[in-house]
């Protein structure tokens, strides 16, 4: 069950005294006040998430949901839907771009079988997880059942519940891979807003300009087939949407929850933030988000979630890359309010008024 949002107040938003108590922390260290710029932002958001004036990263996880899409059965992608089944071996034999900037930062990095057509064998990366053999083509019907979009999100919930009780998990990355799943992340972002599809719909894996004007299409046929123009966040999810972002949603709810810093990622990781901030607002005080991708239509979904990304590097790959580069940041923000020396203890004078 979700919490209410009084219940969730309680559990997220810490005392006035506590926020004056960082900024003065913030303030004493031996630099002008504010000179941090976004870091010193940064250092008390996640300060106060972790209600303490010594805030620490502790076993942070990148999770990659894949799942298989029925949209690409109308050729909305350059890349065959086969590709989402090599990709997470690839991401299990530890090929893959998320691989080595997860090494690169010292991130725990698991796989999780959402929904990808085809079976894998055990392997000690991958958490198997697998609601259906990828969703149905929206055009035609619902992209998944009541009972599937209740249980991808629930499963969700429960990977990052059990991380966080075994590891003491205090940082979560979602990342995400599903050939077509720019296309349902495009129709989330067009049904949750009054946005025009042609701001919601980019070329994804690079498709030509014939495949975008069928995306754009498809986006809008859908759109209006399932009545989605102020429809709730699970009907648009239910219904246009991926087992992959169903699983980012729960995940971003149970990490809010658990007071657990969200680093978000690009284009179809913030869809699932859209949905999980509509079903609960205060999702958003958990939330850092990494970076501005190249996919038409994100910064429309950052704009809407009032979102300042750390990182604008021309992005578009997904798999949680731009949070994997952007975790560094956060890192070097936490540990500037932990171990900067303030003006008292280095003998340094302090600014005259």
């Amino acid at each position: 069950m979700l919490m209410t949002d009084s219940a969730m107040s309680r559990s997220t938003i810490p005392s006035t005294d506590l926020g004056e108590r960082l900024q003065a922390k913030i303030d004493g260290k031996t630099k002008p006040p504010g000179s941090l710029g976004r870091l010193e932002e940064l250092a008390m958001q996640i300060a106060l998430l972790q209600e303490t004036t010594e805030p620490e990263i502790r076993s942070p996880l990148c999770l990659v949901f894949a799942g298989d899409h029925g949209i690409t059965e109308e050729g909305v992608s350059a890349f065959p839907a086969e590709v989402t089944y090599q990709m997470v071996l690839n991401f299990l034999s530890g090929g893959a771009a998320i691989n080595v900037f997860a090494r690169q930062n010292g991130l725990h990095f698991r796989v999780v079988d959402a929904g990808v057509k085809g079976d894998f064998e055990a392997h000690e990366k991958l958490i198997q997880s697998k609601i259906a053999a990828g969703t149905v083509n929206f055009l035609t019907g619902s992209a998944m059942t009541v009972a599937q979009c209740d249980e991808a999100i629930a499963q969700g919930r429960r990977i990052v519940a059990g991380w966080s009780a075994r590891e003491g998990t205090n940082l979560l990355i979602c990342g995400e891979m599903g050939i077509g799943n720019t296309t349902s992340a495009a129709a989330v972002l067009h049904a949750l807003s009054s946005l025009p599809a042609e701001v919601c719909v980019g070329r994804g894996t690079g498709v030509d300009d014939e495949m975008l004007q069928r995306k754009l299409d498809i986006v809008q046929q859908a759109v209006e087939r399932h009545a989605l123009r102020g429809a709730d966040a699970t009907s648009i999810l239910r219904s246009v949407g991926g087992f992959e972002i169903a699983m980012m949603t729960g995940a971003y709810l149970e990490a809010a929850e658990r007071r657990i810093l969200i680093l978000v990622d690009g284009f179809i990781a913030t869809a699932a933030a859209l949905l999980a901030v509509r079903m609960q607002p205060l999702v958003t005080q958990a939330m850092v988000f990494a970076h501005k991708s190249d996919e038409k239509g994100h910064a429309a979904m950052l704009d809407l979630l009032g979102a300042s990304p750390l990182l604008d590097l021309g992005l578009r790959l997904g798999e949680g890359t731009g949070a994997a580069l952007a975790y560094p940041i956060v890192l070097a923000a936490v540990n500037f309010l932990r171990e900067m020396a303030d003006f008292a203890s280095a003998n340094v004078s302090e600014k005259t008024e």
